[in-house]
């Protein structure tokens, strides 16, 4: 198997919302909010009208777009044995991706994010993670990760105690590691674990510009681009109009953006530029051509609503 993902099995609700639904619910737009209590989760839900219902998280995402891509993966992630969790299994199903994961009946429900497209593209998140931020060490597949290439990872599942486990049982048992740092919001949260995370274990590291510098505290992207080339492995950044910038040690490449596009929705732009790196990377393709295999497929997603193409 050429990429194994491990990530949260999330729901993903896509809803179309204006500006001031952001504000009157005390959201940070673009970025994450974690809901820990269903029925606040329900109450938002029940004001909006849903566009669409698709299997997400943000790992699961890149790698269908990798199944896609004629990529052989598969996915262990934590869902209930419930209407969604089965609507998620055959979803990932459908693309062609072993899913590595015996669903059972759980106290928590599958998990759901709610997605709120603003008018400007943008999305903000609110996440109930039901059964899948219970993820322990018993649920990952040892021989699934030593039989693959690379395991992918996301940020949004490191959280202390059964979580933490799970990714690091990942990380010991795993042949090459990559990893995408998610979301500012985690960066902060886990910002010495992740820091050592992309120093000394992973052998590839996503991020925006935002994440990136937040983590290191740079003060110019100089900064980063002089941290990452200390590394002597692939970090990868988005850098929103500006494109994006690949390093590998010494080697630096870059990638502009696609002019033209008609943008609707830019839920899963960086889930699917990663699968277009990852798919260059594992089939021997040069830094510069992954990269531009990434922005192609971001390029794509961001065209239509939700995070797959």
């Amino acid at each position: 198997m050429k990429i194994l993902g491990i990530g949260n099995a999330i729901v993903d609700v896509i809803c179309k919302v204006e500006d001031d639904f952001i504000t009157k619910n005390e959201l940070t737009k673009s970025t994450m909010k974690l809901i820990f209590d269903e029925s606040e989760f329900k109450k938002l839900l029940s004001n909006l009208k849903t566009e669409k219902t698709v299997s997400g998280g943000s790992v699961a995402n890149s790698i269908v777009g990798l199944s896609q891509l004629g990529n052989e993966v598969g996915f262990i992630g934590k869902v209930n044995d419930d209407e969604l969790g089965s609507k998620y299994e055959d979803g990932l199903k459908q693309e062609n991706v072993k899913y590595f994961y015996s669903k059972k009946k759980e106290d928590l429900p599958t998990g759901t994010c709610l997605i709120l497209v603003t008018p400007d593209s943008e999305r903000t998140m609110c996440t109930f993670l039901g059964t899948a931020g219970k993820i322990n060490e018993n649920d990952v597949n040892s021989n699934a990760i030593k039989q693959s290439e690379i395991i992918l990872l996301e940020g949004y599942l490191w959280d202390e105690g059964e979580p933490k486990k799970a990714f690091e049982k990942a990380i010991l048992s795993a042949n090459k590691v990559a990893m995408s740092l998610s979301d500012q919001f985690c960066v902060d949260r886990h910002k010495p674990h992740f820091l050592e995370l992309v120093k000394n274990k992973l052998d590839i590291t996503f991020a925006n510009e935002q994440e990136i510098m937040s983590l290191i505290d740079a003060k110019s992207f100089d900064e980063v681009i002089s941290f990452s080339k200390s590394l002597g492995k692939i970090i990868v950044l988005t850098r929103g109009e500006k494109g994006a910038v690949a390093i590998n040690g010494n080697e630096v490449v870059e990638c502009g953006i696609k002019k033209g596009l008609k943008i609707v929705d830019l839920t899963g732009a960086g889930d699917l530029f990663a699968s277009g790196f990852l798919h260059g990377h594992v089939n021997n393709m040069s830094l510069k051509d992954s990269l531009d295999k990434g922005t192609e497929m971001s390029s794509k997603v961001i065209q239509q609503i939700g995070a797959r193409l």
